[in-house]
């Protein structure tokens, strides 16, 4: 009888194969199919960038400024567009935690100039909540007030201008059109609430007008002597459909905001601006990457926004 050897009684481990070139490939690209679909689970339900392209936050927010955005707070949503394009895409959205407040900072799709129906972008802004669904919003000589007390006053305010535009010296492109205000002192106006109902007259319109266009998403709203009419027939009065919000930038003498183009309605709100994730010169182009480098602000990078 032979010696038994320990090693026979070990098994015997199958000889692995080295993987072929087709078979890391397709590894690979499942992979990175599926790190595709984390990302855009992430983008479309919790973080979205945002790029910050004018100064109308300065100095909270600077321009090169790069945000994470918060959308899981005010209700994630499905890509709302394609990606780099203007191509606007059917969505759905998940129940909001819970809905903007005022002082806010908050990320939304810009609705448009003040008497236009589209947008001729798809755009995302970003602006402080001054106001939210039922406030009145008035300014005083460049002082905001939201239902009769002053708001609070963010610690990075800005006025670039010295003097104040008067009461009574209308500025053509304020919102609404004909109101007679300016960027200084505005209002008092109040902002719309979902199923509140107001009186129509050809004194109030120009306020609602282009809201209720948009609703109808085409040119409905006529005026015909002191009657307002929807879609040709007489209406005295209207019932929101949507909640709508005021926005303003922190920097207030450089900042296109509701002052100019109007209310902001639910639907458009895209999240609250979070943190921000990277900082440069944005004057600088890549064709100068190292020099564009150098202006990293490393001082903004991880900086909480509020």
């Amino acid at each position: 009888m032979g010696i038994l050897n320990k090693e026979d009684n070990k098994p015997k481990k199958e000889k692995v194969l080295p993987k072929t070139p087709q078979q890391k490939t397709v590894e690979f690209l499942k992979n990175l199919f599926f790190a595709l679909i984390a990302a855009l689970l992430i983008k479309s339900f919790i973080l979205e960038t945002s790029r910050v392209p004018t100064g109308s936050m300065e100095k909270t927010i600077m321009v090169g400024d790069f945000l994470f955005v918060n959308k899981f707070i005010y209700g994630s949503s499905s890509p709302r567009n394609i990606p780099f394009t203007n191509v606007a895409l059917p969505y759905f959205q998940l129940p909001a935690i819970s809905e903007p407040e005022n002082y806010e900072i908050v990320v939304f799709e810009y609705p448009g100039d003040r008497d236009q129906l589209v947008p001729t972008a798809i755009d995302n802004y970003v602006k402080r909540c001054i106001g939210i669904p039922g406030d009145t919003i008035e300014i005083i000589n460049k002082v905001v007030y939201v239902n009769g007390e002053e708001f609070k006053i963010p610690p990075n305010i800005q006025y670039l201008q010295p003097y104040v535009v008067p009461k009574g010296v209308p500025n053509p492109r304020i919102f609404p059109k004909g109101s007679g205000w300016n960027e200084d002192n505005y209002g008092p106006i109040v902002i719309p609430k979902e199923g509140e109902t107001v009186n129509l007259n050809a004194g109030n319109i120009e306020t609602y007008r282009t809201l209720i266009d948009r609703s109808y998403g085409n040119r409905v709203v006529t005026v015909e002597g002191d009657n307002v009419l929807i879609e040709g027939k007489p209406a005295e009065t209207y019932t929101f459909k949507q909640d709508y919000y005021f926005m303003m930038g922190d920097n207030r003498d450089d900042s296109a905001d509701s002052r100019f183009w109007g209310f902001v309605p639910r639907e458009n709100i895209v999240g609250q601006a979070w943190m921000i994730y990277w900082s440069w010169n944005p004057d600088i182009s890549f064709a100068e990457f190292f020099r564009l480098l150098g202006t990293v602000r490393w001082e903004r990078i991880a900086k909480l926004v509020h």
